[in-house]
């Protein structure tokens, strides 16, 4: 699979990790042709077994990813229309395709991620915030308008509503540390300590089977808004999926019949042993 031909970003492939990097002068601005990039990018990724993790991450030493172009944000209707009428806009369309992929998603965040591009960094599974060089902003509410990228409706189910209304009606800067309080990062990095930090999560998620990460993340989202009894139901039914798929089985019968599960030494070194056992395979 070939990552070339996109002209807002940069992706390098390298041991089952895709590095997406914005540099997309001036201010890496989320415009039809950033859409258009991602769009592609995630058809590419989405018939791709091989790449189970990506990082975004930008080129430009101040932004992340900028709000979205006002060119075609002025030339929206301004006329009131009813739900039946109301469309998917080409953004929200853009960043529901991201937070779908089946690989885990990361932003790392170093710099300005505001309104499309605080939307954007939402859509990913994970986010992490560069200490004194992040800084998040929804701006829209001042614009006259609301966020319409998702900044509403999951800023929501990462904070609460309250924090979300604050954020949203407040339309102000907060930085790393705050993000990390208010729940819409997992957490605040020192700027030496970012990269180091995100490379490691990286490489550890993709020494895993591409068909029990994507499970794994299909089972939480489903849960989201389902009561507990369906909520299980989504777990055991995404559970033979990644059974019928993966090595597991042969995992199991390893730790079974050797009885290395009851093994003190190895309960004491799970972590390592988690990545010796990705050597057994069907």
């Amino acid at each position: 699979m070939e990552y070339k031909n996109f002209t807002t970003f940069k992706v390098e492939i390298d041991n089952g990790i895709a590095w997406v990097t914005f540099d997309f002068a001036p201010v890496n601005v989320q415009g039809l042709p950033m859409l258009a990039d991602l769009n592609q990018l995630s058809q590419k990724l989405e018939a791709d077994k091989q790449v189970k993790v990506v990082v975004f991450q930008s080129a430009h030493p101040e932004i992340f990813v900028a709000h979205a172009d006002t060119n075609f944000l002025k030339d929206m209707s301004g006329r009131a229309v009813s739900r039946d009428e109301v469309k998917l806009l080409d953004l929200q369309v853009v960043l529901e395709r991201i937070s779908k992929l089946p690989q885990a998603t990361i932003a790392k965040i170093e710099g300005f991620a505001r309104g499309g591009g605080h939307e954007f960094a939402l859509a990913c599974d994970m986010r992490f915030a560069a200490r004194g060089k992040a800084k998040f902003m929804q701006m829209e509410v001042g614009m006259g308008i609301l966020p319409c990228g998702g900044g509403a409706s999951r800023m929501a189910r990462q904070t609460g509503l309250g924090r979300a209304l604050e954020i949203v009606l407040g339309a102000r800067d907060f930085d790393a540390d705050e993000a990390e309080a208010y729940g819409t990062v997992n957490r605040a990095l020192d700027a030496d300590e970012i990269g180091p930090f995100v490379e490691d999560l990286a490489r550890r998620i993709a020494l895993w089977p591409s068909e029990s990460i994507n499970a794994t993340k299909q089972a939480v989202y489903e849960s989201i808004d389902l009561p507990i009894a369906d909520a299980l139901r989504a777990e055991a039914y995404w559970l033979y999926q990644a059974t019928s798929q993966t090595a597991a089985l042969k995992r199991f019968e390893w730790a079974d019949g050797l009885g290395a599960q009851f093994d003190m030494d190895n309960q004491r070194t799970w972590p390592d042993m988690l990545v010796k056992v990705q050597e057994i395979n069907n």
